[in-house]
């Protein structure tokens, strides 16, 4: 049987001098660091899934997705193009139609 004074001995004989000159201080800091980085981590993973359910396709998408749909003849597809292209290289030299 254990008698009180070997358990007051027990936790009196600890050996806690590992963590002296602020070693705790960096072990600490270095635990918050893992969580804050786990913690953004799973905020950027539902961010990106998120925004990706949310992709809204180009006008030049809706276009070939008309053909291959065969809502629109070639014909039509390529006017159309045309028009798009020629209106996004006006936009990108940042003149008017």
């Amino acid at each position: 049987m254990i008698a009180a004074g070997d358990i007051a001995l027990i936790f009196a004989d600890t050996d806690w001098h590992h963590m002296d000159g602020g070693w705790w201080v960096v072990m600490m800091l270095g635990m918050a660091l893992f969580w804050g980085l786990v913690i953004l981590g799973g905020i950027w993973l539902v961010r990106e899934v998120v925004t990706r359910r949310e992709h809204k396709p180009d006008a030049l998408e809706l276009l070939d997705r008309r053909l291959a749909e065969g809502t629109i003849s070639p014909e039509d597809y390529r006017e159309r193009r045309a028009i798009l292209a020629g209106s996004a290289a006006a936009d990108r030299k940042g003149g008017d139609r």
